[in-house]
């Protein structure tokens, strides 16, 4: 007899149970190996190095070089002659840096830097290492080549060059523990060097890991020993190694090795990276590449079914709201009315406040590393506690639409215009377009749509709900999109569970042994994110930054009394901590997932893309339409936020200011039509943002949103918790503090997480300070604005 769920829980494990049974999606292979035979080389001497320079290959025989010319499959003259024999070589996207030691001692007599000058190759020299190095290899990493090999005294010995400065000099770095060991390879991956040693017992090679400011670790034994140098990075987290017949890839970040087999391969020699992959000599004469190369997870018609209904029901309660309010009012269309109830103001609070970036950037670091980052959400709470208590309340019995109309109230007009402009500037270029890039580049991964049409397709709905709805519509369908989100973050995570051999038990062993749950870190590395540092930026980020952020604000000031607004920033708090948690436990668990499944992961995807990557690939059909969902309501929930206080702004503090006698109607059709305008921008850019390869979109975010976020935030503070700053003293702390901030990431001082405090700390202090050379405010233009009660 059949029994049914007697209980909720036990109901929601039936459904997860029927999911994957039912309805399996689980994909046989995530890459496929392709290759072939490249064109004949011209008849003469055999080929005895394979070389790339920047996308071409470069073949040496004897004194002449050849280059394959891919378009027409033939090998043309190289213009170029090699002057002695190439022992070593390191590359980038750009330079080839061969290393020759071909010399009685077996000493490094000669280094050449190769570039491609159109179908030429030109070469230049580069100085010897300030010490004689014999079995030496070489990697690119970043600007710098990096020279590895045994002193004269048999010591391991390491240097580093910077090629782009044509004065630089070469820098001794502290070499492998131990000694012996012939080097088989050294690689540049992200920001790390991999050095393999040949064992002295006959096992497989040593994997050797070294990075700046950690120094060296070890981190494997491979399953052999690496062949003709053949080793080379592949995507941002793959170091891939011919051994023997196989090719094996190594996860820089999970340490795990996944085995591939390699068509045509067999007596390969002369091997050199190109493409996504390597190209051959056979002991025969003949040249073959192998690459590896992404396939498709395409949705099923379920998949899309949900997805279609989601985006449908936003349009349709953007529409709801049109059709019910009046649009009359400036303030229906900006602040709702001022009828929210706070509970929704508060969690709205939290959907703005968890966009995209939290839903895939956050998960892939703490995939990538731990927890610490977390902190930043403990911490946070603290500084909530404080903005209820004394910053919203002075700011909402104000009753602005615009938070930036205290400035002016506060100091002058131009101090508001100047930081009202630079605000929605830091959110259409920093926020919109990493906020609309990410989850394109999620949807992309799952379904094959480009992703230029991912962009186009959720900005275009986001824009037509938020045009249509106004405030309200921002604040309910936020609602919905975090219940949406964060149940698929849920399911993702008992999915996992399930998944793993050991279930719960696996998960937490691997995250003990591998220290991925990290919180704290007391030290005082100004260069990392440290408790102390995140301490700092609370206070900076959360308590001082908070009374300019105009998309949390917004909702605070679209509340119904003071009391409401305090309470709203309530429910933010006690929202944020699970929150997180979660957020952070999924990356954790997918590097649970991914170290038991290394031949899981896509060597060709970004790190940003590991969470959309497990969707794709391992979750059952229809819930993938369901996270997918998630991950637009993560975004759409933010950039709808963004394009209604953008669009707000626009009116308030730019509109109205410019028309002497503005009409609330012509006002509200102005703030529609910014909406659009928004829209728009926020597309372009993140069209823009999709050409490039960045390693992590989080880390880009907040130096963006440091470097050009903070003066204003200063000028608050003096504003609020001062009386005696001014106009022009604010205006002169504003501006050295955007200068030196810009200096302090110019000159990488500190962690990009402490741009955004020296800013403010530096507008608070110049700012003060000037503001004694000019007369005080009197105290009656201080009634109301400041936390001092007498004013």
């Amino acid at each position: 007899m059949i029994r049914l769920p007697r209980t909720p829980a036990h109901f929601a494990a039936l459904c997860l149970l029927l999911a994957v049974v039912v309805f399996p999606a689980r994909a046989d292979n995530l890459v496929a190996i392709a290759g072939g035979a490249l064109a004949p080389p011209p008849s003469g001497e055999p080929i005895t190095r394979l070389l790339t320079v920047e996308d071409r290959l470069l073949a040496l025989r004897g004194e002449s070089a050849w280059l394959y010319d891919e378009s027409r499959s033939a090998w043309t003259p190289a213009g170029w002659q090699p002057s002695r024999g190439v022992d070593t070589v390191a590359r980038d996207d750009s330079r080839t840096v061969l290393l020759g030691t071909h010399s009685p001692d077996g000493a490094l007599k000669a280094i050449e830097v190769l570039t491609l000058a159109g179908d030429a190759v030109s070469s230049s020299s580069v100085p010897l290492t300030p010490e004689p190095l014999a079995g030496v290899k070489a990697a690119m990493l970043g600007n710098s080549v990096y020279v590895a090999g045994f002193g004269m005294d048999g010591g391991a010995k390491l240097f580093a060059r910077d090629l782009s400065l044509a004065d630089a000099t070469w820098v001794p770095h502290d070499a492998w523990p131990g000694t012996g060991g012939e080097i088989t390879s050294m690689v540049g991956q992200t920001l790390g060097l991999y050095v393999t040693l040949k064992d002295a017992a006959g096992g497989g090679d040593r994997l050797w890991r070294w990075k700046a400011g950690e120094g060296w670790s070890e981190r494997a034994t491979l399953p052999g020993s690496v062949e003709n140098e053949a080793a080379r990075d592949i995507g941002q987290a793959h170091v891939f190694y011919r051994i023997g017949p196989q090719w094996q890839s190594y996860h820089t970040i999970t340490g795990s090795f996944a085995a591939y087999d390699v068509p045509g391969a067999a007596g390969a020699r002369a091997i050199t990276g190109w493409k996504n992959g390597f190209a051959w000599v056979t002991d025969a004469g003949e040249t073959g590449f192998a690459e590896v190369q992404s396939t498709k997870h395409l949705l099923h018609w379920l998949d899309w079914v949900l997805i279609i209904v989601y985006l449908v029901s936003m349009l349709g309660m953007g529409l709801y709201f049109y059709l019910r309010e009046k649009r009359n009012s400036t303030a229906d269309f900006f602040v709702g009315g001022r009828s929210i109830p706070f509970w929704a103001a508060g969690i709205s609070l939290y959907a703005a406040n968890t966009s995209s970036i939290s839903y895939i950037a956050i998960p892939a670091k703490a995939f990538e590393t731990n927890w610490q980052y977390l902190m930043n959400n403990l911490t946070a709470v603290v500084g909530l506690t404080f903005v209820a208590v004394w910053i919203v309340p002075l700011l909402r019995r104000l009753n602005l639409m615009s938070v930036f109309t205290y400035l002016e109230t506060r100091f002058h007009s131009v101090i508001r215009t100047l930081a009202s402009g630079l605000f929605m500037a830091v959110q259409i270029g920093s926020r919109m377009s990493v906020i609309l890039f990410l989850p394109s580049l999620a949807i992309a991964t799952i379904t094959g749509i480009d992703v230029t049409w991912s962009i186009l397709i959720m900005g275009v709905f986001t824009m037509i709900y938020t045009a249509l709805g106004g405030m309200k519509a921002v604040v309910w369908t936020d609602f919905v999109q975090l219940i949406v989100k964060m149940g698929g973050i849920a399911f993702a995570i008992g999915f996992i569970i399930l998944m793993l051999d050991g279930g719960s038990g696996e998960l937490f062993a691997i995250a003990a042994a591998e220290d991925k749950m990290k919180l704290l870190d007391f030290s005082f590395d100004l260069t990392k994110a440290t408790v102390w540092g995140f301490i700092f930026l609370v206070l900076f980020d959360v308590v001082l930054t908070f009374p300019k952020d105009q998309v949390l604000m917004q909702r605070v000031l679209s509340t119904k009394s003071d009391k409401d607004a305090g309470r709203a920033v309530w429910t933010f708090a006690a929202v944020m901590i699970p929150g997180g948690f979660m957020f952070y436990f999924v990356g954790t668990a997918l590097y649970a997932f991914y170290k038991a499944n290394p031949d899981r992961l896509n060597p060709l995807l970004s790190i940003d893309a590991t969470f959309p990557l497990f969707i794709a690939a391992e979750l059952p059909i229809g819930v993938k339409g369901l996270i997918i969902a998630g991950i637009l309501a993560a975004a759409m929930a933010t950039l709808s936020s963004i394009m209604n206080s953008v669009a707000t702004l626009a009116s308030v503090d730019f509109y109205e200011k410019l028309v002497k006698k503005p009409n609330p109607k012509v006002s509200v059709r102005f703030a529609e039509a910014m909406t659009v305008v928004t829209g728009l921008l926020g597309m372009g850019v993140a069209l823009l943002l999709s050409r490039y390869d960045i390693h992590s979109l989080f880390d880009i975010s907040i130096e963006l949103a440091g470097l050009l976020g903070g003066g204003f935030a200063g000028a608050y503070t003096l504003g609020m918790f001062t009386r005696r700053a001014n106009w022009q003293g604010v205006a002169i702390g504003v501006a050295v503090s955007i200068t030196l901030t810009t200096i302090a990431w110019f000159m990488d001082l500190v962690h990009p997480y402490f741009y955004l405090a020296i800013s403010i700390m530096v507008c608070i202090i110049v700012g003060w300070l000037a503001s004694w050379m000019f007369p005080a405010p009197s105290r009656e233009s201080l009634a109301g604005l400041t936390i001092h009660r007498q004013d």
